[in-house]
């Protein structure tokens, strides 16, 4: 049986209903969360790690004028087809679709405030990384590209010794 988990870029679709101390759906952005530099070729990012389930759904909504040097990574607890949407982001966001072994096997563009999910191709991807609108094609950062961080690659980063 195939599991589809749906992450939102900006908000998670469908979640079960939220604590009575939280409204169901993010009403507003997030503060900026823990950050960890990746490296994507000649690139390095400060990104802001997305580590619970709250920080998931809230993603980037509600923040406006994203520098082109934020980005969010998101960690996927398992290999699935992943779905973000933008509900609540009022600026449209690029996405890349990136597997297990940290190579990024897709990437999207995601309009602003549209909540049609963008379902990726294929059903291994574990990882999921936003930046502004275009942010992949202006480095010349393509499908294929390898991310890692300073203690390896993303699955040794974030599940080792699996």
């Amino acid at each position: 049986m195939a599991l589809l988990a749906a992450f939102a870029g900006c908000a998670k679709p469908a979640t079960p209903a939220a604590p009575e101390t939280q409204p169901a759906v993010p009403t507003h952005a997030q503060p900026r969360l823990p950050t960890m530099k990746i490296y994507l070729g000649a690139e390095t990012l400060d990104t802001e790690l997305a580590t619970t389930r709250r920080e998931e759904e809230t993603g980037m909504m509600f923040r406006t004028n994203i520098p082109d040097s934020d980005s969010m990574l998101f960690v996927l607890p398992f290999p699935q087809q992943a779905s973000f949407w933008m509900t609540n982001c009022p600026q449209s966001l690029s996405a890349a679709y990136i597997g297990p072994d940290g190579v990024i096997e897709e990437i999207h563009h995601l309009e602003k405030n549209d909540n049609v999910p963008v379902l990726a191709g294929h059903d291994n991807i574990q990882f999921v990384l936003e930046t502004t609108d275009g942010w992949f094609d202006r480095h010349h950062i393509g499908v294929g590209a390898l991310i890692r961080t300073d203690r390896g690659t993303l699955a040794q980063t974030f599940f080792p010794g699996r």
